[in-house]
């Protein structure tokens, strides 16, 4: 097999008529049966058959021949197994002249013509020697040159045409005669050889059997069929049987071509004996019938012969073992991904030919590429920034990079790394900066020996970006030399705003250096310019000379050998001297090549410009070809998104009606009912576009498309007029949704009434087997689809498909999927569109993740789990999709999790985008409003900068060694400031990121963000920097260090603040000194009204407008000192933790714990109009600019927006995931970030309600009791905290709160008799009636006062244990007067000091109590008897002990990763389980499944896990790691190069297990061991891929996502899954999943009944059950 090549092209060689009839059988019925085989295959095939559809060669220009070799050197250097197909009949085929004679042969032949000086006039007449061509060469001249309406197919000139081709057909004769003559004598008297000679008598046919089958040519790639005719009857004469043998002019059997075939066949028989295919066959009526039985056999034979060998071929040439090679299969979802060199060394390999060949005849640049070299060597040592190249479009940029970085190889030292990428050279696609980058990334890690990003970086934006400049740092210290060379930015698509260069470093390390080319009149130059100003790193490519262009010339011509005429070289000159231009040149030189030197100069078409060049090229091609026929050719290659495979474009062309008339405007088809277009109409197109058109590979499939962007744009210009465009798309787009396959297409053709044909265009299944995908399909339909307006097909197949977002996101990636809905977005106002959009740019971090092996089953939970609350506002499309995936869910052989709500981040909403890019918590923000920008500094010492327009990080700024406590823009933002708890300040630019000044020292070290501040004093250019203990006073350039000052120098004094020069601070006996430190005036000293004896400062906040400082004291009072030592005093009624006023100093903002309260700002009075009610600790506020909206952040992660007006909540946005430490308001977006989380969240004010996500309870709470009907929930906030908040599941709301005496130690609840249970710290047990909650019950606590370590509630309800940390008791749970009521204690028995206390229990149904301990023991007692057992410990505290529904098992659970499955009747350990996959910690929770054939475990590692009962084995896995977890996040990227090889294990142990056989269902070896009483043995096991595969990933603010709860609920078989912080959006979220059984047979309900389910029917439907 070829190397790389996924294609199989074959060329059909016979006669025009001979075969025509098996022609025709073998495109019916043979080759659409071998295109399925080879998709199945993951291979392309294609049919070259050039003489279908024609009856000769019409046009007379003698190139047919030539074509036909052409085609088929093409197969053998394309196809990766057969490429040719050999037909031979009884007819030689057609001999015709030579259309090239080398000048000494031809004089030679001449000469023996001596005696006939009409033979020589004549060959004179048809042959003109051509000196352009070197050596010289006789061109045998058109047949239109002498009988002008040969070629004239119009019927008012038929008679004039059949004159023509009469007498053509007897010129031909008599040249033929006279070349053959005179080569007979000329071999005979030794002037040419044998072979020579007899190239005058040979057919075409044989010289394609020559080609085909012996030159070059394994006997593998070729198949042989000849039919022989056994007799001929006497009374059919050759007329009968014209079209199967040869006739002579005079319609007499041609002996001689009979002689040569009988020889050609001969040396078939004998050279091609194991590929040849014999068959005999007598005509009926001088032809092949069809509906003859023995006719019908004869075809039947022939297709059964060319299927099974065809099929054989191909299978033995893609066979690995023969070559031992692995071959990439196109859209082959089940292999493994290849090595990163795979993909990589193709793409490299690509560019460095390209632009090998690009620099070949670079001329007149030896001076520019000096500059550029001496540039880069005097930058070689030192920091720089990137070197700028531009010009005019076509001026030879991308051949100036070229040839430097050919240059560049040369002298560089080994070790040296050149990377060159040519942007523009896959036009019209455009690629994504983030493509570029980790294509560039992988090259340099392999290159240089350094590890290479890992699937997540390479996958997310601005992780790569990092990645890319941290890389840059690695070579620069290895000390390597790096040169990379990036042509044509302006060619790059806009994502992640490209354009605008924030990815491009300004700063670029020693011993690598960045060469960029771009448009001089783009947007990208521009910004370059705005970016680097005007220093010496730009180059301008300018006008080539006129010298310049002669040795282009020269050398051009000296490569085609071909040579111009003094008169022809002065006209190409001339035409390209005004321009300069070397795109104008090569255009010319591309159809100047083709001259003659007997060309007329007055016939030369040659454009003044580029422009017109181009015009000047395509008319010339209509003028050949026909305008329909180039039109649409060039049209179709224009609108494709990746290019077109040259089949795909005859099938578009097959389709397109006016390509179709033109073609068949005066003749009719050969077949009616067959409608094509004939392949050599486009063969011989294509043979003259060959100098404009470039084939391009991808995955083993070559497709075409333009060389020239420019020529591009001419062909778009000249051909697509509005209406002509969408004709084309919609052609497109059918084609590829396969419309048209298998069907009859209407026909108008001239002379006939509309007529139904075939086209034969082969089906466009989604899936061409199964785990391969349509690659093709899926790069073109939706583009096609968008433009053509296709919008309702788009909805259908696409957007709303399923099927088609998988397939498109594990084949090509989900970024292309979002790339396409982005488009879709652009142009249909269509908002399920966005949201389905919205809801993979959600999952894009679980796929990228998983480098791309999703299984379906987890793609599809997750995209339910996403949308499924937003389909019934929107039924049509994403109803749709919700519908699909639940019923492909629904029908899987395995047990799967099938979300019942939108428990992850839902699309649409409030939230609008996360800014990423810091990774520890932010701390502090500061917003440009004038610049749109955004800064945000991190407790990691990062300041982050973002634009606020495009929503992109601009620049991280690096340095600090501490947490960053402040940022300020300054000097109308082309500044800031940044101050850290390392002490310094630092000034950067916010251009380039550079910073610019560092100061140390600036601020006490390991200062807290809110004592320290920054203060600008404009008009005197003044910077304050103070904390509560010390100011600096900076000139604001940092240059002078003003004045500094500390406590120590003023008794220990507090810094209040700073207004304009004014420093404010308060001495120890309540004196407010406010002093000027810069200009030395006069101190101002107040003493506070009763403060004689000092006061403690809670908060204080600055008036600059009113020139005043608040200050509220510990002891409740506000105190008020204006800048002249005025002051006021008065009551305060809140201890503010929070302080500030708004921006027109009107209104003072308190927030003290739930409370946020709002006073008037009047002269001296502060008056209170305005409480807000908080549901937590409030933790930061702003006011709108116009006072009318207020924004609060508290620690229960909400962001509530109120009326300042009304005091009334407006709205309240979940899904911060994190307290809410900072906010501000720029425009319609609330800004919101914290501490404790690394993203930046936007806000929309005015958002869609329809896509509100239900608010749940905050994520990381202490304790968790859910109830079965999953209505409510009962959560501790904090382990401190001393109340139990009762949460409304359904409406997202805190429903009430149960106050309780002192720290809740654990919850319980009695799910049927609806009774909640509060463990406390004093011993005592709080029991709440759900239906009464206020009528509390209490277990008192025990003589000891032990505090209450866990509960347990029996099966039946009907007991409850109580483990205190000395005793477990038993109590009874009773109901007197219809009110549940406790007795007891029934029974106990005391703790042993030895052991560990209880960690877990479990209250079984016979007054059994299992329980584990700390330490790891494992005992089981028996309250009946009194009696007690040891089981096997565990390693590490118990932290799960479940008992199963129906009281047969139950399973325990530790830190150790360890669980044990113990049957509990008799009592026996059936399994130990241990799953090794890339880690295990350990089971926090279980629950068994109705029917007990599944427990479910959730683990501190984030996962859900199924297993079966009775094998123990992993059935599912649903992972869900955090970001902030960095010690998680280490082992996730180390481990997921290992899992995809092995992608987990079981490791199982017990009596039951020793017989275990691996599960048919499940695939791939997984280690494992068996353990057990009677026997030890050892089995692998088979683990299902996707049950092993981690599940989706979210970038996650923080901390472990421990699955504290798991609760089993008889809807039937549905799973509550509880965690803290499981995801990025919602992770207070309660996770509820329907789990399907294996084989489950269930009816499934219409997709509107689903949908239209509300809530409280879910609710309703909870069938009571006990656990």
């Amino acid at each position: 097999m070829k190397t790389g090549s996924n294609m199989i092209r074959v060329f059909v060689s016979s006669t025009f008529t001979d075969m025509s009839s098996e022609r025709k059988a073998l495109l019916e019925r043979s080759y659409p049966e071998v295109l399925a085989f080879c998709r199945s295959l993951g291979l392309v095939f294609e049919v070259v058959d050039l003489r279908w559809g024609i009856r000769g060669d019409v046009s007379g220009d003698h190139e047919a021949s030539e074509i036909f070799l052409q085609e088929i050197r093409s197969c053998k250097k394309i196809s990766a197994g057969p490429t040719f197909i050999a037909l031979l009949g009884n007819r030689y085929g057609h001999r015709g002249l030579p259309r090239l004679i080398l000048e000494k042969q031809f004089e030679v032949l001449l000469s023996k013509l001596a005696r006939n000086p009409e033979g020589i006039k004549q060959l004179n007449h048809w042959f003109l020697k051509d000196n352009n061509a070197v050596p010289p060469t006789y061109v045998l001249q058109p047949v239109t040159a002498h009988f002008p309406h040969y070629s004239d197919l119009r019927p008012e000139c038929g008679p004039q045409r059949d004159k023509n081709v009469l007498s053509w057909h007897l010129t031909e004769t008599q040249l033929l005669q006279l070349l053959r003559s005179a080569a007979t004598d000329a071999e005979a008297a030794g002037d040419i050889t044998a072979e020579q000679k007899h190239d005058f008598f040979t057919s075409v046919t044989e010289q394609e059997f020559k080609e085909g089958l012996w030159k070059d040519a394994p006997e593998a790639s070729a198949l042989l069929f000849v039919r022989e005719i056994p007799r001929q009857k006497a009374r059919d004469g050759p007329k009968r049987f014209a079209k199967f043998v040869d006739l002579t002019a005079d319609g007499l059997l041609d002996a001689e071509a009979q002689g040569l075939l009988t020889g050609l066949k001969s040396r078939l028989y004998a050279k091609s004996q194991k590929i040849l295919n014999l068959h005999c066959v007598e005509l009926s009526k001088g032809s092949i019938d069809p509906k003859r039985k023995e006719h019908a056999q004869y075809l039947d034979s022939v297709c059964e012969q060319f299927v099974s060998q065809m099929k054989a071929r191909i299978e033995a040439a893609v066979d690995p073992s023969v070559d031992g090679r692995r071959r990439r299969i196109w859209g082959n979802t089940e292999e493994e991904k290849g090595e990163i060199s795979d993909w990589l060394v193709e793409e490299v390999a690509w560019h460095t030919t390209v632009s090998a060949e690009l620099c070949r005849d670079l001329y007149g640049r030896e001076g520019l590429l000096g500059k550029l070299c001496l540039a880069m060597w005097e930058s070689t040592n030192v920091r720089h920034g990137p070197l700028v190249v531009h010009g005019a479009a076509g001026m030879g940029k991308t051949a100036l990079l070229s040839k430097l970085a050919q240059e560049m190889r040369s002298v560089l030292d080994a070790g040296a790394v050149v990377v060159i990428r040519l942007l523009s050279a896959r036009h019209p696609q455009r690629l994504d900066i983030d493509q570029v980058l980790r294509s560039i990334c992988f090259q340099i890690c392999l290159a240089c020996g350094l590890t290479p990003p890992s699937p997540l970086t390479a996958n997310t934006y601005l992780e790569l970006l990092r990645f890319f400049r941290n890389v840059l740092s690695e070579v620069s210290q290895q000390g390597n030399t790096l040169l990379i060379l990036l042509d044509a930015l302006d060619q790059l698509s806009d994502q992640h705003h490209a354009h605008k260069l924030h990815w491009l470093p300004a700063s670029i390390p020693p011993n690598v250096h960045l060469v960029v080319s771009m448009d001089t009149n783009s947007e990208v130059f521009a910004n370059m310019r705005l970016k680097f100003g005007t220093s010496g790193s730009f180059f301008e490519v300018e006008r080539l000379s006129r010298d310049d262009g002669r040795q282009i010339v020269e050398s051009y011509l000296r490569a085609c050998q071909r040579t111009l005429t003094p008169e022809q070289s002065i006209a190409v000159l001339n035409s390209f001297e005004p321009t300069g231009c070397p795109l104008h040149l090569r255009l010319i030189l591309s159809v100047a090549r083709r001259w003659t030197s007997f060309s007329p100069l007055t016939g030369l078409r040659l454009g003044a410009n580029l422009h017109e060049m181009m015009s000047q090229l395509l008319l010339m091609l209509e003028d050949k070809h026909g305008k329909e026929l180039v039109g649409g050719a060039l049209t179709y290659i224009a609108l494709a998104r990746e290019g077109l495979l040259e089949a795909e474009l005859r099938d578009v062309m097959s389709l397109d009606d006016d390509v179709i008339s033109a073609v068949y405007r005066y003749s009719l088809p050969p077949t009616p009912s067959l409608i094509r277009l004939p392949p050599f109409l486009w063969a011989r197109l294509r043979r003259d576009l060959e100098d404009q058109l470039e084939e391009r590979w991808t995955g083993g499939v070559a497709t075409i498309g333009f060389n020239s962007r420019r020529l591009c744009e001419a062909v778009s210009a000249r051909y697509l007029t509005s209406e002509q465009r969408g004709r084309s798309l919609r052609i497109l787009a059918e084609y590829f949704l396969g419309r048209w396959s298998g069907k009859l297409k209407p026909a108008a053709l001239p002379g006939l009434s509309l007529l139904l044909s075939d086209r034969k265009v082969p089906p466009q299944p989604l899936w061409f087997a199964p785990g391969l995908a349509n690659v093709r399909k899926l790069q073109e339909l939706p583009h096609h689809l968008l433009h053509a307006g296709l919008w309702d097909e788009l909805r259908q197949e696409v957007i709303g498909s399923a099927e088609w977002l998988y397939c498109k996101s594990r084949v090509c990636g989900v970024s292309t999927v979002i790339q396409d809905l982005d488009q879709c977005s652009q142009y249909m106002d269509c908002t399920e569109t966005r949201l389905v959009r919205d809801a993979l740019v959600l999952m894009k971090p679980s796929l990228d993740f998983l480098d791309g092996h999703i299984d379906m089953s987890l793609f599809y939970t997750e995209l339910l789990a996403r949308l499924c609350s937003l389909a019934t506002p929107f039924p049509s499309m994403i109803g749709q999709l919700c519908s699909q995936c639940e019923e492909w869910l629904l029908t899987c052989p395995e047990p799967i999790l099938l979300p019942k709500c939108s428990f992850l981040q839902q699309p649409g909403g409030a939230l609008q985008r996360t800014l990423t890019g810091l990774t520890g918590g932010i701390l502090c923000m500061d917003v440009s409003v004038e610049a749109e920008l955004l800064l945000a500094g991190s407790d990691d010492g990062v300041v982050a900068v973002w634009s606020l327009a495009d929503q992109q990080l601009i620049h991280s700024l690096l340095g600090h060694t501490g947490a960053v406590l402040s940022v300020k823009v300054i000097d109308s933002s082309a500044h800031c400031l940044s101050l850290a708890a390392d002490g310094s300040l630092r000034r950067w630019s916010l251009m380039d990121g550079q910073q610019l000044l560092c100061i140390q020292e600036a601020v006490p070290i390991d200062s807290a963000p809110s004592s320290v501040h920054l203060h600008l004093c404009e008009q005197n250019q003044e910077l304050f920097v103070h904390s509560c203990t010390q100011v600096k006073v900076l000139k604001l350039d940092g240059s002078e260090l003003l004045s500094s000052s500390s406590s120590s120098d003023d008794g220990g004094s507090v810094v209040l603040g700073v207004l304009g020069d004014s420093v404010f601070s308060l001495c120890g006996s309540g004196r407010v000194r406010i002093c000027h430190p810069v200009s030395g005036t006069q101190t101002v000293e107040t003493q506070l009204e009763n403060c004689q004896g000092g006061l403690t400062v809670v908060k204080s906040a600055t008036l600059p407008k009113h020139g005043k400082v608040f200050i509220v004291s510990a002891d409740g009072v506000l105190h008020q000192v204006s800048r002249s030592g005025r002051q006021t005093a008065a009551e305060f009624p809140l201890v503010p933790s929070l302080l500030s006023v708004t921006e027109d100093e009107k209104i003072l903002i308190a927030g003290s714990d739930r409370t946020l309260s709002l006073f008037n700002v009047d002269q001296d009075s502060v008056d209170r109009f305005l409480d807000l009610q908080h549901d937590d600790s409030v933790l930061s506020a702003c006011v709108s600019s116009d006072c009318r909206l207020l924004v609060s952040g508290a620690a229960d992660q909400l962001i509530r927006i109120w009326s300042v007006t009304t005091g009334a909540l407006l709205d309240s946005l979940c899904g911060s995931d994190s307290p809410v430490t900072s906010l501000a308001l720029y425009n319609n977006l609330v800004i919101s970030a914290s501490a404790a989380a690394a993203g930046v969240h936007l806000w929309s004010l005015k958002y869609d309600t329809r896509h509100k996500p239900v608010a749940h309870i905050p994520a990381g709470c202490a304790h968790v009791a859910i109830t079965k009907d999953t209505d409510r929930v009962f959560y501790v906030r904090q382990q401190s905290q001393m109340e139990v908040i009762s949460w409304n599941n359904l409406t997202g709301s805190l429903s009430e709160r149960l106050a309780v005496s002192a720290q809740v130690c654990c919850l319980e609840l009695a799910q049927n008799k609806r009774l909640l249970l509060c463990g406390l710290t004093t011993g005592t047990v709080l029991i709440y009636p759900l239906a009464l909650p206020q009528e509390t019950l209490c277990i008192p606590p025990p003589e000891s006062l032990s505090r209450v370590l866990c509960l347990a509630v029996s099966p039946q309800e009907k007991h409850v244990a109580v483990a205190y940390e000395d005793s477990v008791r038993l109590f009874e749970i009773t109901t007197r007067d219809s009110f549940p009521t406790v007795e007891g204690p029934l029974k106990g028995f005391p703790l042993s000091l030895l052991h560990g206390p209880p960690s877990s229990m479990a209250l079984l149904s016979n007054r059994w109590l299992l329980y584990g301990t700390s330490c790891g023991e494992v005992k089981l007692h028996d309250f009946s008897s009194g009696s007690s057992s040891d089981l096997e410990p565990h390693r590490s505290r118990v932290t799960c002990v479940t008992g199963s529904t129906w009281g047969t098992h139950a399973l325990v659970g530790s830190e150790d990763a360890v669980q044990r499955l113990w049957a509990l009747n008799p009592l026996v350990l059936d399994h130990t389980m241990e799953y090794k996959g890339f880690f295990f910690e350990g089971v926090l929770s279980a629950a068994f499944s109705d029917s007990d054939q599944f427990v479910f475990t959730g683990s501190q590692d984030r996962t859900v896990k199924v297993w079966d009962v009775s094998s123990a084995a992993v059935r599912s896995v649903r992972l869900r790691p955090g970001r902030q977890d960095g010690d998680l996040q280490e082992r996730l990227r180390g481990a997921v190069s290992a899992g995809r090889r092995h992608q987990g294990g079981v490791s199982l142990s017990g009596p039951r297990q020793s017989g275990l056989q691996p599960s048919e269902e499940h695939q791939g070896p997984v280690p494992g061991h068996l353990q057990g009483e009677e026997s030890r043995r050892q089995a692998e096991h088979c683990v299902r891929p996707e049950g092993l595969q981690p599940g989706p990933v979210q970038p996650e603010p923080h901390g472990h996502a421990q699955i504290q709860t798991l609760l089993f609920l008889h809807l039937p078989y549905t799973v509550e899954c509880r965690g803290p912080d499981w995801d990025h959006g919602t992770s207070r979220s309660l996770r509820f999943w329907r789990v399907l059984k294996p084989n489950e047979e269930k009816s499934i309900l219409s997709s509107r009944q689903r949908l239209n389910r509300s809530n409280s029917t879910f609710s309703q439907s909870v069938k009571s059950s006990s656990f």
